[in-house]
């Protein structure tokens, strides 16, 4: 709107100005990015924060948990990230979660890239697969906490509970999986009102004492005081996960 020399000038000083605060902005953000890995590289650990004890790894998994049914979460920087974790990895907890869609347990606990090491597999129980891939996280990657996740209406454990109910068949591999989980239902005294809720944390519970009943690594870990156990139901309709006692 200002077509005056002198109005001319100020502007163009200010905008030298605001490209010189710019690229200062730039290099600063930059090789600050830059000290942040490499302090994490220098303290031998991707993610030092993530060095923690079980119980402050079960008690960071609860607050984020929180943060997220609030819908107020932490703001992740995924470029800097990307940087510490190109050369390993150091997740504060393993998930051993349900192949729902629905529950995603990066989200329900508000964490970042390389927070967590999650094994995922219909109806959450400990197959073989999912006990190596956990021995992994707890011999190689020392987490120091393990969640068995459970979900509200999971159609896994609702299917063996209509294999036991029912005597319900299903094709494929899907009865291999519904197999796995018919213990848990065979557990719950058939008069529950509910039993598929009933049954969804027997299988939980079930979960939880395979992983020690089933691998001597996990075991000892654990008996070491290196590692806790636990386990939890996500609630569809809020997101909150329900920790078990």
């Amino acid at each position: 709107m200002c077509d005056s020399n002198s109005c001319m000038t100020t502007h163009a000083a200010s905008r030298r100005r605001f490209l010189r605060s710019s690229a200062a902005l730039t290099l600063a953000l930059t090789t600050a990015g830059g000290l942040v890995g490499a302090a994490a590289q220098a303290a031998g650990q991707p993610k030092p924060d993530n060095v923690i004890s079980p119980d402050e790894a079960l008690r960071r998994l609860a607050e984020g948990n929180q943060r997220y049914v609030s819908g107020v979460r932490l703001r992740h920087n995924f470029a800097h990230e990307r940087q510490a974790l190109a050369g390993g990895q150091n997740p504060y907890a393993a998930i051993l979660g349900c192949a729902d869609s629905r529950v995603a347990p990066e989200y329900a606990f508000d964490s970042a890239r390389g927070d967590l090491f999650v094994a995922r597999v219909a109806g959450n129980f400990a197959n073989d697969d999912m006990l190596g891939s956990l021995e992994y996280a707890v011999a190689v990657l020392k987490v120091p906490a393990i969640l068995v996740l459970g979900h509200e209406k999971c159609g896994a454990v609702d299917a063996a509970v209509k294999a036991v109910k029912d005597h319900a068949q299903f094709p494929g591999h899907i009865q291999s999986l519904v197999t796995a989980l018919v213990p848990a239902v065979k557990q719950i005294d058939p008069g529950k009102t509910d039993l598929l809720a009933a049954a969804i944390e027997q299988n939980v519970r079930n979960g939880m004492a395979d992983l020690v009943a089933r691998s001597g690594i996990i075991a000892q870990a654990q008996q070491a005081g290196k590692l806790k156990i636990a386990g939890g139901i996500y609630r569809l309709g809020t997101g909150k996960v329900d920790f078990l006692s």
